[in-house]
């Protein structure tokens, strides 16, 4: 017969620490997981994508009034610069820290004036038919530097624009104002 040696039975030592704190840390970890990578991509659409802006003031009216919820596009720019009628949103020129919302009037080496209550772009009457009233005022006129437009609110009256702060750098121009989501009976198109 063969000797039969016996064995000692070995113990297996638990199970080492994971370092994980259990149930908790697992929740902890799974909402990191899913907030961080939401907050970079919000960021991301923020900064150069989208951003919503409120209306605040009467000088876009009667197409945009206070309290007016808009998504201004920012990417088109980047590409190609504000075309004539675009509604934008804009830094204040005169270095105040509010945004304004303007429409672009006069483009890059145009010659805006304005005259018996209208506004000509390089001696032809600009066709606005946004506008409820005349643009008040006349006889005088700017010439748009390189890289600067002429914004105006639609509400001539009650609007500091560039007839007060003169051409706007289109460095200050976040973006075009695209489409208006707040009221819920308005949504649509900013035109």
């Amino acid at each position: 017969m063969d000797d039969i040696t016996p064995r000692t039975p070995t113990t297996v030592p638990p199970p080492a620490k994971t370092g994980r704190p259990g149930w908790i840390g697992d929740i902890a970890r799974d909402l990191l997981g899913a907030i961080v990578p939401a907050i970079v991509i919000a960021l991301l659409i923020h900064v150069f994508l989208a951003q919503a802006t409120r209306v605040y003031g009467q000088s876009m009216q009667p197409g945009l009034h206070t309290d007016e919820r808009l998504v201004v596009e920012k990417l088109s720019y980047r590409f190609h610069g504000p075309r004539r009628g675009d509604v934008v949103v804009l830094h204040d020129p005169s270095g105040g820290s509010e945004l304004l919302i303007k429409r672009v009037i006069g483009l890059p080496g145009e010659r805006v004036t304005i005259a018996d209550d209208h506004v000509f772009i390089d001696g032809t009457p600009l066709v606005e038919p946004y506008l409820d009233q005349d643009t008040q005022g006349g006889g005088r006129s700017w010439l748009m530097p390189p890289l600067h437009v002429f914004v105006m609110g639609d509400n001539r009256g009650a609007s500091r624009d560039s007839r007060v702060f003169g051409a706007a750098p289109l460095d200050q121009i976040i973006g075009h104002a695209l489409f208006r989501y707040w009221p819920i009976d308005r949504i649509g198109l900013v035109r």
